[in-house]
């Protein structure tokens, strides 16, 4: 491609409400420009960023054995209403009428579309498995756009679904899907993790999310140093400790504490180290009253503790007042009747502890279970933290930011269930198909990869998906009837030897150039000037390399070979 028959449109300075690093430099690389909140148009340079990731994916799917389709973009109520989406999804999931006052969405993901052809073209055990995919334009109707198409409300994503005649066919394709997404996000040339993650809204029991490592990412996500165990925060096992509990060695003791609400006060106060602290949370379940323990330098965490406990609220100071006869602040479990109380493991092995005396102003320390407090009932409740036992025995845990780039799940029945979608089995009797789901943000991973690689001079792009992979700088291409020559004749060669150049023969200056090149993330630059041809010689420099060195002109074409391999 010539720089001069390209549309390159690059600018100094990012709009001011541009927050993300990707959303900056993607501005001011011309790689999108916005239309409206969320809605953006790809231009030439950020389009061909997106067709190699889709080339990746398409390829691996392929591979893997998917088929790929084309779901409507506009789709009827009916199916959504069948499922029970219409009215669960929100306000995200954008409702319209047509001219004859029927109602249609548009698609911010396709599982009663594709459940419907399943139920009316898989009728027989002897047509699945199946996996249907396709790459497509979704919306999401976010109520606050931000952060450029990071979370944008229009967006490009592959969306999959898989159909099964029982269990174990859908994991071993959940199985499939999960080295395959491997293999994709490795050929992207990212950095990532695949973390046990929720279902959340589209349901279903297995879970699993790829995560794209960067300081910026929404999610926390919890690894291991000596194992390939990952989890997002939310989720991540907090193992109980492995010693048994101590034996009490302490007589309970009330203390005054005025003033003093918090853990980190009361330790303070006391001059004793924050982990002999216990914070008491109290709560309402089913409209039960409990208490919520987790240590004093731990954080209660939330989704656990539904999956413990089941939908709760935080209690009112009136709740509390009337079940405990305490402000807030001073709480504990010794002591108390006819309410659950639930620790986190770590809790629950403690011995001589610190808590409220359930008496404003007081806590009380050498607290121990049985003696002073009715044992508890043990759960995993809390924020795993960094240096945690990893849940798998294999070294410890550490913490990273990332952002969320594919998603797969096990939906199980919850959509051929609900639009009766079954296939008739080997004894001719009509049975709910096994679903699987499986969603890459094709969009979203063009933005991923710039937080994860950039620098003060711009993007840093992968190879793979670099809107070049390399560019030909000639140095009075327009003065230099010697440059232009052996610009055209290195240029001719690299592209019949398959690789993605661009010449820059825009009539620019040097520096203009340069910039130019390095704000677009191309990995690899290559510069032609009439020293050079003097010398037979050729300046090369990698994106992300300090200073740039000769080599000889007539290796050129090897030289990128070898960097491309070594990469």
């Amino acid at each position: 491609m010539r720089a001069s028959r390209h549309f390159i449109s690059t600018i100094k300075e990012p709009p001011a409400d541009a927050e993300l690093v990707s959303h900056r430099l993607m501005i001011r690389a011309g790689m999108v420009r916005r239309l409206a909140a969320g809605i953006y148009t790809w231009m030439p340079v950020g389009l061909r960023v997106v067709r190699k990731i889709e080339a990746i994916v398409r390829e691996e799917m392929n591979r893997a054995g998917a088929v790929e389709l084309a779901l409507p973009v506009v789709q009827p109520a009916e199916p959504w209403q069948e499922s029970g989406r219409w009215g669960a999804y929100g306000p995200e999931l954008l409702r319209f009428k047509d001219r004859h006052e029927r109602d249609f969405v548009l698609q911010p993901t396709s599982e009663e579309v594709i459940t419907e052809i399943a139920r009316a073209e898989l009728r027989s055990y002897r047509k699945l498995p199946v996996h249907f995919y396709q790459i497509q334009t979704k919306f999401r109707d976010e109520r606050r756009p931000r952060f450029g198409v990071m979370r944008g409300r229009e967006f490009v994503m592959k969306d999959g679904y898989s159909f099964h005649a029982d269990y174990a066919d859908l994991e071993r394709e959940y199985r499939n899907m999960h080295d395959t997404y491997t293999r994709i996000f490795t050929r992207l040339g990212l950095k990532f993790r695949a973390v046990a993650a929720d279902p959340g809204a589209i349901g279903g029991t297995g879970s699993h999310e790829f995560q794209v490592l960067a300081d910026s990412g929404e999610d926390a996500i919890a690894y291991s140093s000596g194992s390939d165990y990952a989890a997002n925060l939310e989720l991540a096992e907090a193992v109980a400790p492995g010693a048994p509990r101590s034996k009490a060695k302490e007589e309970m003791k009330q203390v005054p504490t005025p003033g003093k609400t918090t853990c980190e006060d009361v330790a303070a106060l006391l001059n004793l180290p924050l982990q002999r602290t216990v914070k008491a949370i109290a709560v309402v379940s089913e409209d039960k009253f409990a208490l919520l323990l987790v240590r004093g330098d731990h954080s209660l965490n939330e989704i656990k503790t539904q999956k413990a406990l089941g939908v709760f609220r935080f209690a009112s100071e009136a709740e509390i007042q009337k079940h405990l006869h305490c402000k807030p602040g001073y709480i504990g479990p010794a002591g108390v009747k006819g309410m659950r109380v639930i620790a986190d493991r770590t809790v629950a092995a403690m011995a001589d502890f610190v808590c409220g005396a359930n008496e404003e102003g007081f806590h009380l320390t050498g607290v121990n279970w049985g003696r002073d407090a009715g044992e508890p009932e043990a759960a995993d409740i809390r924020q795993v933290v960094e240096g945690d036992p990893s849940p798998d025995g294999k070294g410890r845990l550490k913490i990273v930011r990332g952002i969320e780039v594919g998603h797969i799940f096990q939906l199980r029945t919850k959509y051929s269930a609900a639009l009766k979608a079954t296939y008739l089995d080997d004894k001719q009797q009509p049975q709910p198909m096994e679903m699987g789901c499986y969603g890459i943000g094709i969009t979203r991973i063009a933005a991923a990869a710039i937080e994860q690689g950039h620098d003060e001079r711009g993007i840093v792009f992968p190879r793979p998906i670099a809107p070049f992979e390399a560019c030909l700088v000639p140095i009075g291409y327009h003065k230099s009837a010697a440059v232009k020559e052996a610009a055209e004749k290195l240029y001719a060669e690299l592209l019949a030897a398959g690789i993605d150049v661009l010449l820059e023969d825009r009539d620019e200056r040097p520096g203009v150039l340069f910039a130019d090149m390095d704000l677009l993330g191309i990995p690899h630059r290559l510069v032609l000037s009439e020293r050079g041809l003097a010398a037979g010689t050729i300046e090369y420099k990698g994106r992300s390399q300090a200073a740039a060195a000769d080599a000889p002109l007539a290796g050129a074409l090897q030289l990128l070979r070898d960097k491309f391999a070594a990469a």
